[in-house]
């Protein structure tokens, strides 16, 4: 098994692609190993010292680190740490689909907020993706998009320049009702 590595804009987040498909779909992201109960490949990587966060996709991980961590020591312990837990055959994600993040839990009813849905998933999520993260609609109220920034983009610095010259612009640019995107909280 050979798993590559990608650098993200986030210099505290490597992209690991193991070469395989991780979930059908979806993502789910770990913010600290209370919340990775539901991932036996989460909750392994927090074994490591300096793992912060872990977002998973349908094809790779996203590993992000303390800023006191240097990735010459963490990246070769968690290549051998995926390499282990995917090579043994292990489950990912156990059979929680309250955990999925992807997802939001009430499908958005108003025709505005259905097409910035789909305006997301169809022009935003893949090349954000190619970054190793996600971004995914929570709401739109009084003109507002509502965003999560998940994987290497939570926390990354240049996150807020793609929320806003990036992703506004277009919604803006497609739904003239748009006229600010903002980002919320973790999950």
């Amino acid at each position: 098994m050979f798993i590559q590595t990608e650098t993200t804009p986030n210099p505290a987040t490597i992209k690991f692609l193991p070469g395989q498909d991780l979930l059908e779909s979806g993502t789910y992201e770990f913010a600290g190993v209370d919340q990775a109960e539901s991932s036996p490949l989460a909750k392994r990587l927090f074994t490591l010292q300096g793992v912060t966060r872990v977002f998973i996709s349908t094809d790779f991980v996203s590993v992000s680190k303390a800023d006191d961590t240097d990735w010459s020591m963490l990246k070769p312990m968690v290549l051998a740490a995926l390499m282990e837990h995917l090579s043994t055959g292990q489950p990912i994600i156990l059979d929680v689909p309250e955990h999925n993040t992807s997802k939001t839990e009430n499908e958005p009813e108003d025709e505005l907020s259905k097409q910035i849905k789909e305006l997301l998933d169809t022009r935003v999520r893949p090349m954000v993706a190619m970054d190793g993260g996600d971004i995914v609609f929570d709401r739109f109220e009084d003109g507002i998009v509502y965003l999560h920034m998940q994987g290497a983009c939570s926390g990354c610095p240049s996150s807020t320049a793609t929320l806003k010259m990036g992703v506004e612009n277009m919604l803006k640019h497609y739904v003239p009702e748009v006229l600010e995107v903002r980002p919320v909280d973790d999950y």
